[in-house]
């Protein structure tokens, strides 16, 4: 059985390679057509083949047949396509600390600092990087590495001296798409366009690029397994799925079309093994595009409500309410005074869609809300009874509590140069606007200094910081008299409060 699949297997891929060799003479021009065919050996008595002059074919020397033309139109694209997407591909280098693996008991609670490869793509040539937030998430630096010209053989490879290293910083990230926006102040940069508005087809050719177990620059090849796949049924995030050989270190790169397009941004792998598989995922150049408009703009991703719930339609309900149909999403809720009431939306409307798209599943909803830009209408037809309806309704800005802290604060009083923060004192206002802490005492980062490398504590918006080598905190005074203290290139640790968690951010102070 184990042979049967493996033979079937290889069926497969020869005819898929045959399919992509005719779909690139396609593409391309294609002046095999009309060519005339290589003459065969002349048949002896009988039909039979001239047998070959075995002779002259060891004094000649054995040499490769002329591969077809449409093989070598195929090799030319590809060879052609990787030359004008590579220059735009960079490979991200991420240093931070983490927790020691333990080999004994002496090493218990050991930090040690570690180091970490991703890829990232430019966008502007101005600099601006998309990549993965798993990437960069922590880091304490970043640094980039631009890529070089391909070369053809292996005595033409760069220096190790010579390679153009910069370093980056962290615009803003969003954990929910995973993704991250990276500036580096460098200008004239190739760069590689977003294919937001291009259909991404099951079976169609793409190409993945970045820095495979840190093995810069590598370009694999394969298809788009499936065009939506969603990995959480809990979450609206839906990925492109590829065959196309993904490895750590390929995440942040691009997976890009036969034409040049950026589809996706590789993100995450299946692997029962740790390598490739087969099963590798990217989050498509629509999410990609708006989160990267949203983190340039703004340094986080606005999201919108329109004050009304939804839930999935399960068969019970909807023989219990006396639905239209038993699949689909219900509205559960319209908050009273909301955009959605003043819209005419009502609880029992099933969603059919939501700006243009259908609308199947819950996440596909949330979905749509997501991508939504906030200064458009959105666009709902929904199905009451056995009526159609369509719906205006005026899109709201979902507030997130953090968002008002920077408006408390300001550059004269609040600047702690030192870790390249603005933070305010900890009292009852700021509690209210905060989840529950473990420690009610501290300060808390409200923003970042632009222009100071910041990233290098790893400190990020909405942090506590609860103590620095050992010493509490409770004030912006006695933060900073602690970091008075603290000499160039000494040791800092920080104890913050992150999420409802505490932990150790460690660095050196520059």
């Amino acid at each position: 059985m184990l042979f049967s699949t493996c033979r079937s297997k290889g069926r497969f891929r020869i005819s898929l390679f045959a399919l992509a060799a005719s779909l690139c003479c396609l593409w391309l021009t294609a002046p095999s057509f009309g060519q005339q065919v290589a003459p065969q050996a002349p048949a002896g008595a009988g039909g039979e083949t001239a047998k070959p002059d075995i002779a002259k074919a060891k004094a000649i020397g054995t040499r490769p047949a002329e591969p077809p033309a449409v093989l070598q139109q195929l090799n030319s694209a590809i060879e052609q396509l990787t030359a004008r997407i590579s220059p735009a591909v960079v490979q991200i280098l991420v240093t931070g600390y983490g927790a020691l693996e333990e080999n004994s008991r002496g090493q218990t609670a050991l930090i040690t600092r570690e180091h970490a490869i991703g890829s990232g793509v430019i966008l502007d040539p101005d600099g601006y990087i998309m990549t993965n937030a798993h990437v960069v998430e922590g880091a304490q630096r970043i640094h980039v590495t631009l890529p070089t010209a391909s070369v053809d053989f292996p005595d033409q490879i760069l220096p190790v001296g010579k390679q153009r290293i910069v370093e980056a910083r962290l615009i803003g990230l969003h954990k929910e798409t995973d993704l991250a926006l990276l500036k580096v102040e460098q200008t004239g940069l190739p760069t590689l366009s977003l294919g937001s508005h291009r259909p991404v087809h099951q079976g169609q050719l793409v190409f993945a690029l970045g820095s495979p177990e840190g093995l810069e620059n590598s370009v694999t090849m394969g298809v788009v397994s499936s065009v939506a796949r969603q990995a959480d049924p809990s979450r609206p995030m839906v990925y492109i799925q590829t065959d196309a050989p993904i490895n750590p270190g390929n995440s942040g790169g691009p997976l890009v079309d036969t034409d040049g397009y950026v589809v996706g941004i590789n993100t995450f792998i299946l692997s029962a093994a740790g390598g490739s598989e087969g099963l590798g995922f990217a989050i498509p150049a629509r999410i990609v595009s708006f989160v990267y408009q949203s983190l340039r703009k703004y340094g986080h991703v606005h999201r919108i409500e329109v004050k009304a719930g939804a839930q999935t339609i399960t068969d019970t309900l909807a023989k219990g309410l006396g639905l239209a149909q038993n699949w689909g999403v219900v509205i559960d809720d319209v908050i009273p005074g909301g955009p959605a009431e003043a819209a005419g939306l009502k609880i029992g409307d099933i969603v059919v869609r939501a700006d243009g798209r259908l609308i199947g599943t819950l996440p596909a909803f949330t979905g749509a809300l997501y991508l939504h830009p906030l200064d458009e209408v959105l666009k709902l037809e929904v199905l009451r009874g056995s009526e159609r309806k369509t719906l205006f309704i005026a899109a709201l800005e979902m507030k997130d509590p953090m968002d008002a802290l920077p408006d408390l604060a300001n550059p004269r009083d609040n600047l702690v140069s030192r870790l390249g923060i603005l933070a305010l004192t900890l009292d009852d206002q700021l509690r209210s606007m905060l989840d529950t802490l473990r420690n009610p005492s501290g300060v808390v980062v409200v923003a970042r200094v632009a222009n100071f490398m910041s990233s290098a504590t790893g400190l990020q918006t909405g942090d506590v910081i609860h103590s620095v080598n050992q010493t509490s905190i409770d004030s912006l005074s006695s933060l900073r008299a602690a970091l008075k203290q603290i000499r160039p290139h000494d040791s800092v640790v920080l104890q913050v409060e992150r999420g409802g968690g505490l932990q150790w951010l460690a660095f050196e102070m520059e």
